[in-house]
């Protein structure tokens, strides 16, 4: 049941509080094991807030939208009592001492947290895995990846486990893995959602393209919880308002919907690119102005290029000071045509103030030919990746490793494209379930509106689960 429906139930008495958590609990203990999707817990305290919120609900108190829903949450969010080590070994014992404003305001919104969902190293992994916690499963098939870095948050939602989850996307981490495993997830407008909290120890500025936001089982939840979530931290809280547009078109025939299946960038294995193509026919069969040559103006290589130089700024950033170094003599020894994927990393680590600037210069660019086109239309439906979810792989370093896309060995970090499609110009993305391959495996439909139009590309997702279903859970877990 999505969060939305849970919620109601809890409203109208159908079911208590206490005895909702107890639900997910059991199936935490019947089916975390395999999965490894929460990796930690507060059950005591989760029991006493339900109780508390049954008691409340006696009492006529509603404590929000979500009151009584059981939730989980991504290991890198700070939550008073628990461990955030973004799976580095050296912070297995750094325990919060407060409270994200993510988890605050989900609080304030009336969910019964009680658990954390695994993550992979430094959340730097397409893959979910790490020295502390171990490996999270797809539970469609325990083989596979789940996804990441908010790969337990959606093995965890797939599953059954959790009522509702949050993660954090700076290169697909809340699509991807929401994409492998059937579920929802959004994307927000970069700033949206304030970060603080949801950090390595001490940082308290909101790094760039990183959001963070919710994943669910079904649209409605992405809406309720990305209202409760947004909105200024206390830093701006004085002077701004979240005033987020509403949605006004009510049935798929009204959108007009440009459709990009596939890319020369990143080639789209064709099991996934024909349900995308399948979402599109779906749309036009329901009256909705379809076209798939429609695209901004703009060079999407280039595009990409911006985002794994603007990408590896912010993320190499985390690193020591000894690894920094030693990146600086490793791009003095490149040769000048090297323009592999390890050569851009390790010059985008080490790169000057002004050559982030002249690169931001020409992202804003960018943001300005995606507005002027999404005057024209309303949605792109893109993938989320190159394929369905693979096989886990942690052998070496993530640009080493290589998926089956279309019979052949493609790069796995290739498929960053469609991760910075909307990234690097700081866009909203939701990704809905868009069906199953021919091999049973789930797949996902990113849809990308303009900044600001979160709740326009949420409730898109919400209209084409009417047309062609939603949320189903994996076999085995029903």
């Amino acid at each position: 049941m999505t969060a939305v429906q849970l919620a109601e139930m809890v409203r109208t008495k159908k079911v208590g509080c206490a005895e909702l958590l107890d639900h997910f609990v059991g199936r935490c203990e019947a089916h975390n094991p395999g999965l490894n999707a929460i990796i930690a817990w507060k059950l005591d305290e989760a029991r006493a807030r339900a109780r508390a919120a049954d008691d409340a609900l006696a009492k006529g108190e509603i404590w929000g939208p979500l009151h009584g829903v059981p939730m989980t949450i991504k290991e890198s969010y700070d939550w008073e009592g628990t461990p955030t080590t973004w799976g580095v070994p050296a912070l297995k014992d750094n325990i919060a001492k407060t409270n994200s404003v993510v988890v605050e305001r989900m609080l304030a919104a009336g969910v019964t947290l009680f658990g954390k969902t695994n993550v992979p190293l430094l959340l730097g992994d397409w893959e979910t895995f790490n020295e502390i916690y171990g490996t999270t499963n797809n539970p469609w098939d325990v083989a596979r990846v789940p996804g990441g870095s908010s790969g337990g948050s959606a093995a965890a939602l797939a599953a059954g486990l959790t009522g509702i989850e949050s993660g954090s996307d700076i290169g697909a981490s809340i699509r991807n893995p929401a994409h492998y495993c059937g579920v929802y997830g959004h994307k927000p407008t970069w700033g949206l959602v304030p970060l603080r909290g949801q950090a390595m120890p001490g940082m308290l500025s909101h790094a760039d393209i990183s959001v963070v936001g919710p994943l669910a089982r079904g649209a409605e939840d992405l809406a309720v919880a990305l209202q409760a979530m947004a909105g200024p931290d206390v830093l701006e809280a004085d002077g701004y308002r979240l005033d987020l547009a509403k949605p006004v078109k009510t049935k798929l025939s009204e959108f007009r919907i440009a459709v990009m299946p596939s890319d020369d960038t990143c080639p789209v294995d064709s099991a996934y690119a024909d349900r995308i193509q399948a979402v599109a026919e779906a749309c036009a069969k329901a009256g909705a102005t379809v076209d798939d040559t429609a695209r901004p103006k703009i060079d999407m290589a280039r595009s990409h290029e911006i985002y794994i130089q603007l990408l590896r700024g912010v993320t190499t950033a985390r690193l020591p000071e000894e690894i920094f170094e030693a990146n600086k003599r490793r791009v003095g020894a490149l040769a000048d045509g090297d323009d592999s994927y390890e050569a851009r990393n390790l010059r985008a680590s080490v790169q000057y103030h002004r050559d982030w600037m002249a690169a931001n210069e020409e992202r804003t660019h960018m943001r300005w030919a995606w507005h002027a086109f999404f005057q024209e239309w309303d949605v792109l439906l893109c993938p989320t990746a190159a394929s369905a979810a693979f096989p886990h792989d942690q052998k070496g370093e993530r640009w080493d490793r290589t998926i089956t896309v279309n019979g052949a060995p493609q790069s796995a970090v290739d498929q960053l494209f469609w991760a910075g499609l909307s990234g690097v110009v700081l866009l909203p993305s939701t990704v809905a379930p868009a069906g199953l391959t021919p091999a049973g495996l789930p797949t996902g439909v990113q849809i990308v509106g303009d900044s600001m139009q979160d709740l326009r590309t949420i409730d898109f997702a919400r209209l084409l689960a009417e047309e062609i279903g939603g949320f189903q859970a994996p076999p085995g877990y029903d």
